[in-house]
């Protein structure tokens, strides 16, 4: 299969689809990789490093998607990106279609096969190509928080650990999944009080076990939403639904009682934000300020640790490229899990989350094979 690597234009995004050792593998299976020209610098990967595994460099985005026959990214296309894809191509990257209906119905209209990495599920319903992206945006989450807590950057200048004499800051965990339990890991070293809340009563017993009563937990319900963000100096918003809109959970009218210069991280801003006060962010712009409170939501937040995302997310999604590119679709999407990650193919939506987030009709994907 002839399989391209463009690079990635969204703002500030440096990481790439792939690294130079999953370039190798590809081309060891007999298969053609198109790099374009320093698709990989962001990253720290030269373009000798991709021609050395077997990649052929192109110099320009038009010639990857022009010769390709399966796009690897990273985010969804954009811009010139959209343009340029072919009617039919297949496109394997991270899609977050529920909040772009815009995005929906220009893939549909190219009849693009497009497979979303965060809705390919693993043993026990896991998402396993999602999951490393959460632990950088979980742990990431907490850095960030800390440093929009101090006084010069708009916080209320509040050390999360304390110091003796003085009591820590406060964290409240909004999602007892991947992002929630990695910031927690970052909270609770930094000496923070952490709690966190979930739906799922067995997810927060789990979470009590691990943590042997360092973090609280809460059952997610409205009085305990407001309490907790009533107090909380630091709110991370990690609250997901496969493939659908996030939920809003943190009303407009809680953030209202929230403290000046508390910060909000929404991690769940990919899929439309658990935040009603939400709205995307870039890396350019990241953070900006409702009711005193700073909203700090980037939607690719990994992009600013591009060396440690790119390897994590090939390290991932690279099986499942191969599984593509050495059986071809169909065989491919045998699996039922991975026929998960299908959200649009033939001109029709096959994930039943994006369907229903848009008020789209949804067609089941064996209905079109």
């Amino acid at each position: 299969m002839r399989i391209g690597v463009p690079t990635e234009i969204k703002d500030n995004e440096y990481r790439v689809g792939m690294t130079p050792s999953g370039v190798r593998d590809l081309t060891s299976d007999g298969h053609t990789v198109f790099v374009q020209r320093g698709a990989g610098g962001g990253s720290g990967f030269t373009d000798e490093e991709y021609v050395n595994a077997g990649a052929k460099i192109l110099a320009t985005a038009d010639e990857v998607f022009s010769e390709a026959e399966m796009i690897v990214k990273v985010k969804e296309p954009i811009d010139a990106d959209l343009n340029r894809m072919k009617d039919g191509q297949l496109l394997f990257t991270y899609l977050h279609l529920a909040p772009v209906p815009q995005l929906t119905e220009t893939l549909l209209k190219k009849k693009i096969t497009g497979i979303a990495y965060e809705t390919i599920t693993g043993r026990g319903g896991s998402l396993p190509l999602l999951t490393p992206m959460s632990e950088v945006a979980g742990r990431m989450s907490v850095h960030i928080g800390a440093y929009y807590l101090q006084k010069p950057n708009g916080g209320r200048g509040v050390l999360l650990g304390g110091v003796p004499g003085v009591l820590p800051g406060d964290v409240v965990i909004i999602g007892g999944g991947i992002v929630g339990i990695n910031a927690a890991k970052m909270a609770v070293g930094l000496g923070a009080r952490v709690t966190i809340l979930d739906t799922n009563l067995d997810r927060l017993r789990y979470l009590d076990d691990i943590f042997r009563g360092t973090v609280l937990t809460l059952a997610s319900n409205k009085a305990h939403l407001e309490d907790a963000a009533r107090r909380a100096d630091l709110l991370v918003g990690g609250v997901l639904i496969p493939g659908a809109s996030a939920p809003k959970l943190v009303t407009r009218a809680m953030v209202k009682e929230m403290k000046k210069g508390s910060v909000i991280v929404d991690v769940a801003i990919d899929q439309g934000g658990c935040v009603e006060t939400a709205k995307a962010t870039t890396h350019s712009n990241p953070v900006y300020e409702v009711d005193g409170v700073i909203h700090y939501c980037v939607a690719n937040m990994p992009g600013a640790l591009p060396r440690t995302s790119t390897i994590a997310l090939t390290n991932a999604t690279l099986p499942y490229t191969r599984r593509i590119a050495s059986l071809g679709f169909s065989k491919a999407i045998a699996d039922p899990g991975f026929a998960e990650g299908v959200n649009v193919y033939k001109g029709a939506i096959t994930y039943k989350g994006v369907a229903e987030s848009q008020g789209r009709q949804y067609t089941a994907l064996n209905e079109l094979l």
